[in-house]
């Protein structure tokens, strides 16, 4: 009821702050009983590495420009020289700064290599098994191989030619092939000539493709298989016969996951960073 007794419409009564009325339902008319949860606020550096990286994907900031001193960026964003040091040094992890000459930064853009590393921490993280990689490649390479032989040009052929003749060589030595094993496949999916392709490609294979150095130990055959194997997708990719380079590498791959179980790797345990796999297999 109003002061003259006339009944007042709901919907014209005078709004009630949403603060006091949470507070006076918590049971205090001042609202102490209201609590806010405390903000996360990004530290200081992050701020200025992530300031400068919108510059530079906004395309105010181009590959190769130089950016201010460490001393003047600190000035113009209102920080300490220390924090504009490590947010600098935050975005030339990244990638997005580099030093070409002296001490001066420039913005650049990352390459497949920095961005795919980066990738493969993230799926050690994740703790992902062998056959979660090999399920993943085993629909990305004879896909790529397929596609690289309708667009492979003449240099990645030879390439080719060359990277196999040396993985013969070293298999004949009895040496190590995971480096050229790793080589001819970037090969064949740099020439698809897709670079998102080409990282989505890359963060698992520089985790699977290093696994391959304890099953070649233990399976002699194993190497000369992989030369075989090789030289099949190559003659593929050289007629330009898509479902032949596709086939080869499908079956190349699923070679690759049997030589491991044949040679009693788990393939359901977390992988491990290739530098540490060795160390692992003979823990």
């Amino acid at each position: 009821m109003s002061a003259d007794g006339a009944a007042v419409d709901p919907s014209h009564a005078p709004a009630r702050d949403s603060a006091t009325q949470a507070g006076q339902g918590a049971g205090g008319e001042d609202g102490d009983s209201l609590h806010f949860r405390k903000l996360a606020v990004a530290p200081t550096y992050r701020v200025v590495a992530e300031t400068i990286e919108r510059e530079i994907m906004e395309g105010r900031l181009q590959p190769g420009d130089r950016l201010p001193s460490e001393t003047a960026l600190a000035e113009q964003l209102g920080v300490n020289r220390s924090t504009a040091r490590e947010g600098l040094r935050l975005l030339e992890q990244t990638g997005l700064v580099e030093r070409k000459s002296g001490r001066r930064l420039h913005a650049a853009i990352p390459g497949h290599v920095e961005l795919s590393t980066r990738a493969s921490r993230a799926l050690l993280l994740q703790q992902v098994t062998f056959i979660d990689l090999h399920q993943l490649l085993m629909a990305l390479e004879p896909a790529a191989a397929a596609m690289a032989a309708t667009t492979i040009g003449e240099d990645d052929l030879a390439a080719l030619e060359r990277n196999l003749a040396e993985t013969e060589a070293r298999v004949e030595r009895g040496e190590t092939i995971t480096a050229l094993d790793t080589e001819f496949h970037e090969i064949i999916s740099a020439a698809v000539g897709n670079p998102a392709w080409l990282m989505a490609r890359e963060a698992a294979a520089k985790l699977l493709f290093p696994a391959a150095d304890p099953m070649m130990s233990r399976l002699d055959q194993a190497p000369h298989r992989l030369v075989a194997a090789h030289r099949r997708i190559l003659d593929g990719l050289r007629a330009g016969d898509v479902e032949a380079a596709r086939e080869w590498m499908r079956k190349h791959i699923i070679d690759f996951k049997r030589g491991y179980e044949l040679a009693g790797l788990p393939t359901d345990r977390p992988v491990h960073h290739p530098l540490n796999q060795e160390k692992d297999e003979q823990s």
